[in-house]
């Protein structure tokens, strides 16, 4: 039977920036995610209880949901298969950061889009949770870019182009 993942897609990747209680940050790629309201501004993604990523949220219900540009694929890549347990990320792909606004993990530099995000609902489903955030404050460098586009695994997409319909 095939994965979720290989019936539902391409899926635009983001990178989600969490913490832990004591201010470490960590950073990971995650493809189920969606936006869940316009005013006010909520964002889910769902999250395996195997990650670091899962730890942060537990200690600090604050994140930042970073969407990536195509040309950054290789940083997204990292990040989804490398743990934040084994390997500082940021000094691995150096990643430069900046304190954000209203949330304790921190921003990363050169990001088109990224939003700051207080938790307001993590329930499990399945095998995974869904972690439901309230966008507190929004930093848009860009919208006109090529976002990261996720089929499964190893497997990414590109966008060929815009239809306009009347």
């Amino acid at each position: 039977m095939a994965r979720i993942s290989e019936m539902i897609f391409p899926r635009v990747t983001a990178l989600v920036i969490t913490c832990d209680s004591k201010g470490k940050p960590d950073i990971a790629a995650f493809s189920f995610l969606m936006p869940i309201s316009f005013e006010p501004k909520y964002v889910a993604f769902a999250v395996s209880p195997r990650r670091k990523t899962f730890e942060n949220l537990k200690e600090v219900n604050e994140f930042v949901l970073a969407i990536p540009s195509r040309d950054m694929i290789n940083i997204v890549w990292a990040c989804g298969t490398r743990s934040g347990r084994e390997v500082d990320k940021f000094a691995l792909l150096g990643l430069a950061t900046e304190k954000a606004e209203t949330v304790k993990p921190p921003l990363v530099r050169n990001m088109p889009v990224q939003l700051e995000c207080r938790v307001e609902l993590f329930k499990e489903f399945g095998d995974h949770w869904l972690v439901v955030g309230r966008v507190l404050k929004e930093h848009v460098e860009k919208l006109d870019f090529q976002p990261v586009l996720h089929y499964s695994k190893n497997v990414f997409a590109t966008v060929s182009g815009r239809i306009t319909l009347e």
